[in-house]
Formats: C-alpha cells, sequence, structure tokens
C-alpha cells in the first residue's frame, strides 16, 4: 500500500506537469530533510513542497510551513544544488503545493514562490 504523502506527491506532480513543469528529481534526501518534488519551469528550478491536511481544523496545509521549515528546505536546495552545478546558475524559487480533501477530488491551492530565502 502506498503512503498517503506519495499519494499526494503524485497528485501535485501530474498537476505541477499539466502547467508545463518538468521534473528534475522527486524525494531528494539531504542531512537537513527532504525536498518532496524539484521541478523546472522554463529556466527556474523549482523546489515544491506538497502539504496534505485532510482538514484545515488545525490550520492549513500553506500554515504548516514556518520559519524551521522554511530555513531546512533552503539549506536542502543548496545541498541539492551543489551536487548538480549545471543546475546552480539557474535562477531558483520555493513553491508550496498545498492539498486537501481526498485524493478523488483534491482541492489544490499552489502557491509560487511562496517564500525567499533571505
Amino acid at each position: 500500500m502506498r503512503s498517503t504523502g506519495s499519494t499526494f506527491e503524485d497528485i501535485a506532480l501530474a498537476h505541477a506537469m499539466r502547467e508545463g513543469l518538468s521534473l528534475i528529481t522527486r524525494n531528494f534526501n539531504s542531512r537537513f530533510g527532504e525536498l518532496d518534488l524539484v521541478m523546472r519551469d522554463r529556466e527556474v528550478v523549482v523546489f515544491l513542497e506538497v502539504r496534505y491536511r485532510k482538514s484545515q481544523s488545525f490550520g492549513g496545509a500553506l500554515d504548516s510551513v514556518g520559519a524551521a521549515k522554511r530555513q531546512r528546505l533552503s539549506k536542502a536546495a543548496s545541498l541539492f544544488l551543489q551536487a548538480n552545478p549545471t543546475l546552480a546558475h539557474h535562477p531558483c524559487r520555493f513553491d508550496v503545493m498545498a492539498i486537501s480533501g481526498s485524493a478523488e477530488s483534491p482541492d489544490i491551492n499552489w502557491q509560487r514562490n511562496a517564500f525567499d530565502t533571505a
């Protein structure tokens, strides 16, 4: 049985690809944590964090990407770029795709350029 996280990453990947992005890699692991999806939007390298919440009762999926999580994502992205120097000269952005509802009927809220690393 596939995990819930994988199911919603698949949904996010399919949605991003329909919007014209192409996959570079998924589930890049580093000592700072995992990058869910690394994609390309023309010349831009996109680090796409996928967040799923069944309900909004305890805050939405976007709210769950706090300062500490943003810092870990930024550090993981730096390691990814060090490991992939051909991509290091491209502009980068961090997106968050918040998904709620069910896998059969997902509600997708895609925040492009959701935060800066500065």
